[in-house]
């Protein structure tokens, strides 16, 4: 039933954000002209990722006016989506909702993930830097209370997230390093089951994106105990920063982007990054991913492709010093 109700949730969330996508001018004949384009997911449905991908279907939809629809590839810290779109045919009907995890940390988590994060896929652009925040089962009071009893009962305190190698596995491994403590890592295959287990009880705590855990917050199912951000987030302004908590420097975010197969013609990709670049300019769609804690993105390719060379060279060395080998 939990499941239902977290899936249920998602979707209310993407009718907001298909209310959102409204009709443009269409100059140009629609694309795609009778077929659908899939814009693969590489999670279970039901999560924030669900949302996110909303906003983007919607509004290539509304402005292109062709078919766009999700297709869940979830599994193997997002490489089964990712293999799929990097070996799809370079034709426009397939795209990938990437994500920091797909192109910074799998690559470096799996010994062979399948693809290249950098030539295996046409970089069309960034779509939100995304807000997430420790949550954990309202029987903790404070992440106090919950670091004193990781401390006392090595490996007994559990933690949940949605793959090896995904940016809340990285999340909580800086934040074991940095407590000097031991959590019991427990991977789902996507933060729909992980955030399931969390509020059951049968996980302790985890990363979640506030998109995906805002409801619970609100209802009391979950208790939010810090952010990791330089300062309090607007939409939370009573859970503190790790770093008011004791933990300075602490600042990660996680982020999400659209791809296509490698080859992809260059008319394809400056039709897609064009109607996103405009879906992303409504302030309307703007008003609603600030809702989500979802900041706009910078648009465009050299910007996306930097970001995933820099952030691959900081992954690596976060893992080396976690004495994290590729499985």
């Amino acid at each position: 039933m939990r499941q239902m109700n977290i899936t249920r949730r998602g979707a209310l969330a993407a009718a907001g954000a298909a209310s959102l996508a409204a009709p443009a001018a269409r100059a140009q004949a629609p694309y795609p002209a009778g077929q659908s384009v899939a814009l693969v997911v590489p999670y279970a449905a039901g999560g924030a990722s669900d949302v996110i991908g909303r906003i983007v279907t919607d509004g290539l939809q509304s402005r292109l006016g062709g078919s766009f629809i999700m297709d869940h590839k979830p599994g193997a810290s997002t490489s089964i989506g990712a293999r799929h779109v990097a070996r799809a045919r370079p034709d426009g009907l397939t795209l990938l909702l990437g994500t920091i995890s797909t192109f910074t940390l799998t690559p470096l988590a799996l010994r062979n993930p399948g693809y290249d994060p950098i030539t295996d896929f046409t970089h069309i652009t960034q779509v939100c830097d995304s807000l997430y925040l420790l949550v954990a089962n309202p029987r903790w009071n404070s992440l106090e209370e919950l670091l004193a009893a990781a401390r006392a009962r090595p490996e007994a305190i559990s933690y949940a997230t949605w793959g090896v190698g995904t940016t809340a596995h990285m999340a909580m491994l800086d934040l074991n390093n940095r407590a000097g403590i031991e959590m019991l890592h427990v991977p789902y295959a996507g933060s729909p089951p992980a955030m399931t287990d969390t509020i059951a009880g049968r996980t302790d705590c985890m990363f979640a994106l506030l998109s995906a855990c805002k409801g619970h917050l609100e209802a009391g199912r979950l208790r939010p105990l810090a952010v990791p951000t330089a300062s309090r987030a607007t939409q939370l302004p009573d859970v503190p920063t790790f770093i008011e908590k004791g933990f300075p420097g602490f600042i990660s975010t996680t982020w999400y982007s659209v791809e296509a197969p490698a080859r992809t013609p260059a008319p394809i990709i400056e039709r897609i990054r064009g109607a996103l670049t405009e879906h992303f300019a409504d302030p309307a769609v703007r008003a609603f991913m600030a809702t989500q804690g979802m900041a706009p993105p910078e648009i465009g390719e050299a910007p996306l492709i930097e970001r995933i060379r820099r952030e691959l060279a900081v992954n690596r060395e976060l893992m080396a010093k976690a004495g994290m080998e590729p499985t």
